[in-house]
C-alpha cells in the first residue's frame, strides 16, 4: 500500500460487485417503476420538502425545496411541476437545468420513516397557466418545473431510523451552532454579518419568503 492508500480505492465496476456480492434484497427491485404509481403519488403528495439534485458544465448542484404538503404537483403518472418559489437569486440549479435536464428528486414527510425518489428529465417553463396556478400570498413563482418521471421508488427506512431524524430527542439547540451572521462575519473578514444581520433575519426572511 502506498502512502495515499490508493490499494484500497475502488476503481471499477468489477471491484464494486466483488465487494457487494450479495443480491438485491427482492423490493429493493421491484419497488422501481417508469412512473407514479397511485401510492407513489401519496407520498409525493404528502411530502412538504424536497431535496432537487441537477448537474451541469460548472458541476454538481444539491438544493432544498419546500411549500405546504402538495407543493409537487402530480399532473399525471408521468409529469410532476414544480414552483421554483423565491430564493437567493443564484439559480444554480436552473443554470444546470437549461445544459442538462437531468433532475433527481428526494421527498422527506415528517415523522415518515419512509423517503420518496424521483428521477427524471426537466424543462423551465414560464407558462402563465402553470405560474398562475401556484400563486401563494399573492405571489407567483416566476417559473415552474416541468418534469418527466422516468424512474420513481421509495427508500426503506433505515437511513432515518439511524440517522433518529424525527426522535424528538435528536433535536439540536440551535443555539449550539453557528449562526449565519457569524459565518458571513468570518468568511468576509467582518464586512458582512454579524449580530445584526442575524437580528434583522425573522423579518427579513418574512418579507422575502415568497
Amino acid at each position: 500500500m502506498d502512502g495515499n492508500g490508493q490499494d484500497y480505492v475502488i476503481s471499477t465496476t468489477e471491484q464494486l460487485e466483488n465487494l457487494y456480492t450479495d443480491a438485491p434484497y427482492g423490493p429493493a427491485v421491484f419497488k422501481e417503476t417508469d412512473r407514479v404509481i397511485p401510492q407513489y403519488r401519496k407520498l409525493i403528495e404528502a411530502a412538504p420538502f424536497a431535496v432537487l439534485a441537477t448537474c451541469g458544465p460548472e458541476g454538481l448542484d444539491c438544493s432544498p425545496r419546500g411549500d405546504p404538503p402538495g407543493f409537487v404537483r402530480v399532473l399525471d403518472e408521468h409529469t410532476l411541476v414544480i414552483p421554483d418559489r423565491r430564493g437567493n437569486n443564484r439559480i444554480d440549479s436552473l443554470r444546470n437545468l437549461v445544459r442538462d435536464p437531468r433532475i433527481s428528486l428526494l421527498f422527506l414527510i415528517p415523522g415518515v420513516g419512509e423517503t420518496m425518489r424521483v428521477n427524471g428529465r426537466a424543462k423551465i417553463s414560464t407558462d402563465p397557466k402553470l405560474t398562475e396556478s401556484f400563486v401563494f400570498n399573492g405571489k407567483l413563482p416566476k417559473c415552474v418545473l416541468v418534469v418527466t418521471v422516468e424512474k420513481a421508488y421509495f427508500q426503506c427506512t433505515k437511513a432515518i431510523i439511524r440517522s433518529k431524524l424525527w426522535d424528538p430527542a435528536s433535536i439540536v439547540d440551535r443555539k449550539t451552532l453557528p449562526t449565519p451572521g457569524s459565518i458571513l462575519a468570518e468568511l468576509t473578514d467582518g464586512k458582512m454579518g454579524g449580530p445584526e444581520h442575524d437580528r434583522q433575519a425573522p423579518e427579513r426572511i418574512k418579507q422575502t419568503i415568497y
